[in-house]
């Protein structure tokens, strides 16, 4: 078959296969630093396997090498799908592919190193952000170019998401990474002091509202109806929902700077659009959930539409807690405690990792000519792993979270600290094992996935599907 007769499913494969590679490896991450806190002598004083070497890797891994992976494979097989055409070059989505993997194996090299430009979410330096922002580019002209050759008049509500995390991460990236190197392997931001800070959360939180938010919702928009075999609930409420969310999410960045040398308004200014937030937030959530109405039945037998609708459920808890937490009186309790990681791993594992896992479970059976996966026993076990792994997780460290803002805000009649600093550490000790067996759960139902991918993947051909030929 001709291949401009065809979709260009390759690329979505190899970025398929990846996701799940890299989810395995992220979180195995993950769960050894969350090792790390419970036994700290697991280091064994080797630097590169420390804590503090590990974390930004682990962060990486997870958010750009599983997510990343994740929402340019279902991009490139929504547009295409939706557009009702063949990506615009073969080349190019290639190159994004082969780049973004480069990218990865770098960061997996210095970061271990201590090669690091120090910003949350933003550590590589600069040679790499040179790299990631060609690949993007590149990204970029795919799939944009590909919706200018549509064949379709309308562009479904899908790309308008995968659309708008794509640009917006190409300014965050390019802004928050102005420096001036000073050896290939270190350099400085321009940016001085609070504004530093400023422009790093800037971008820090909008790496979670555009990369972590409007580009899973994309795949929630497309993946969730096609599963559940019914329209989306309300077209206009996903239009007003794009629109809430973009011109919104820009502005709750300085929320992750209360209390500090920030301007006061500044910090107000995020606390106020961050609240705003709630409502679009909300909105997508009840829209994704109420596209089974009349379908709930499907969730007795349907292990995919149970991972793709338990995702909206902790997008909808973890962007109510966001908007309660950028509360100056409440973030004077939670800032710097473990609340925090749990309020972020709430929707890292509740709401992107599950809908990712979801449209994985959906993508796989269709890229390798398949009818289904090869057990839907297993993706059900997988569900209930994860489902009460990412439970334990994030309860041990809500109770931790709270426990050490009030430990470290209780004072005596005097005006002394009641408790000593590794007094609270101690205290903590048994809610950080609590997480470890949570996480080890939640990476104990990816191993699962993984020999459910096998035996679907092993001895299939791989398919591109036609394009409809239109008269």
């Amino acid at each position: 078959m001709d291949s401009q007769t065809t979709y260009n499913y390759k690329v979505v494969r190899q970025f398929t296969v990846m996701t799940v590679v890299w989810g395995i490896v992220g979180m195995l991450v993950g769960v050894f630093i969350a090792a790390e806190l419970v036994w700290p002598q697991l280091n064994m004083d080797i630097p590169w396997i420390t804590f503090s070497r590990l974390r930004p890797l682990h962060t990486n891994a997870v958010i750009f090498a599983f997510g990343g992976s994740a929402l340019f494979a279902t991009s490139y097989y929504v547009v295409q799908r939706t557009c009702q055409t063949r990506l615009i070059s073969d080349g190019l989505a290639a190159f994004t592919f082969w780049g973004w993997q480069l990218i990865i194996v770098l960061a997996a090299i210095t970061l271990p190193l201590g090669i690091t430009s120090s910003r949350e979410y933003a550590e590589l330096e600069w040679p790499i952000d040179i790299l990631i922002a060609v690949v993007w580019v590149s990204y970029a002209i795919v799939f944009f170019g590909t919706i200018m050759k549509r064949r379709v008049s309308h562009i479904y509500v899908a790309n308008w998401f995968f659309g708008a995390f794509i640009l917006t991460i190409a300014v965050l990236h390019i802004v928050n990474n102005i420096e001036v190197p000073v050896s290939l392997t270190k350099s400085y931001s321009v940016y001085p002091g609070a504004i530093d800070a400023m422009v790093q959360w800037w971008y820090g939180h909008n790496a979670v509202g555009f990369f972590l938010t409007a580009g899973f919702l994309g795949m929630m928009y497309y993946f969730v109806p096609k599963q559940a075999g019914r329209p989306v609930y309300s077209y206009r409420l996903s239009v007003v929902h794009f629109w809430a969310l973009i011109s919104t999410y820009m502005w709750a960045g300085p929320h992750h700077l209360h209390y500090t040398a920030l301007p006061v308004w500044a910090q107000s200014l995020g606390m106020v659009f961050s609240l705003i937030l709630l409502a679009p937030s909300w909105g997508g959530m009840i829209n994704g959930i109420m596209t089974l109405s009349g379908a709930w039945h499907k969730l007795r037998d349907d292990p995919i539409l149970k991972f793709l609708i338990t995702s909206l459920s902790f997008y909808g808890m973890s962007t109510f807690e966001g908007p309660m937490m950028a509360i100056k009186t409440v973030n004077a309790l939670s800032h710097y405690t473990d609340w925090t990681i749990g309020h972020v791993h709430s929707g890292a594992l509740g709401w992107v990792a599950m809908v990712t896992i979801g449209s994985v479970y959906f993508l796989i059976p269709k890229l390798f000519g398949r009818e289904q996966m090869y057990s839907v026993r297993l993706i059900d076990w997988h569900f209930w792993m994860a489902t009460v792994g990412v439970v334990l997780y994030i309860v041990s460290m809500w109770i931790s979270g709270i426990m050490q803002g009030l430990m470290w805000r209780a004072v005596n009649d005097d005006g002394t600290l009641t408790y000593s600093f590794i007094e609270t550490v101690q205290a903590m000790h048994p809610f950080y094992f609590v997480r470890f067996l949570g996480g080890a759960l939640f990476l104990a139902g990816m191993l699962v996935m993984v020999w459910n991918v096998i035996k679907t993947i092993s001895g299939a051909r791989p398919v591109d599907a036609p394009v409809p030929q239109t008269a």
